[in-house]
């Protein structure tokens, strides 16, 4: 027999068990502001599929964001909690306020730009990347990070 460069298949779910600690990363990183505030310039990029099982946002946002959003937590955002599943934040759009629940589950990114971190995650059933979408636009200040350092992990099959 020689060698085969097909890696074989894992009976350990390596995959699923590195996005749930890394979206467990999300979870501490959010509950140490539900806690304390944001520290210094830090502030969050998260994108989320908007129709993931228990994200409950208004309809209005899932109708102009039908797959996918990203909000910004900086200066305007109020009454973060955190969860187990997921975290709840208010925000507004356009002056307008709105609840929103995302479970950790549906996050595909979160960036925090003020130091160049960035994770990437892939959503279950998630088909390649989408299509790039506008942001959502939630009222915060502007601001520009490059996304470097950003880690990205997928499992996908090499050939």
């Amino acid at each position: 027999m020689g060698m085969s460069d097909d890696a074989p298949d894992s009976l350990i779910p390596y995959d699923e068990i590195v996005q749930e600690a890394l979206r467990a990363v999300v979870g501490r990183v959010l509950g140490e502001v539900e806690s304390n505030g944001l520290p210094g310039n830090h502030h969050f990029y998260i994108t989320f599929k908007t129709r993931s099982p228990g994200v409950d946002i208004p309809r209005h946002l899932v109708e102009r964001f039908p797959d996918e959003m990203t909000i910004v937590l900086q200066q305007k955002f109020w009454d973060l909690k955190v969860e187990k599943t997921g975290f709840s934040v208010g925000l507004s759009f356009n002056r307008v306020p709105a609840h929103l629940f995302i479970p950790f589950s549906s996050i595909t990114a979160f960036v925090d730009p003020a130091v160049d971190f960035g994770l990437q995650f892939q959503v279950s059933g998630d088909t390649p990347p989408p299509e790039p979408h506008e942001a959502a636009e939630n009222d915060h200040p502007g601001g520009d990070g490059d996304g470097s350092n950003v880690v990205s992990v997928d499992f996908g099959k090499r050939k």
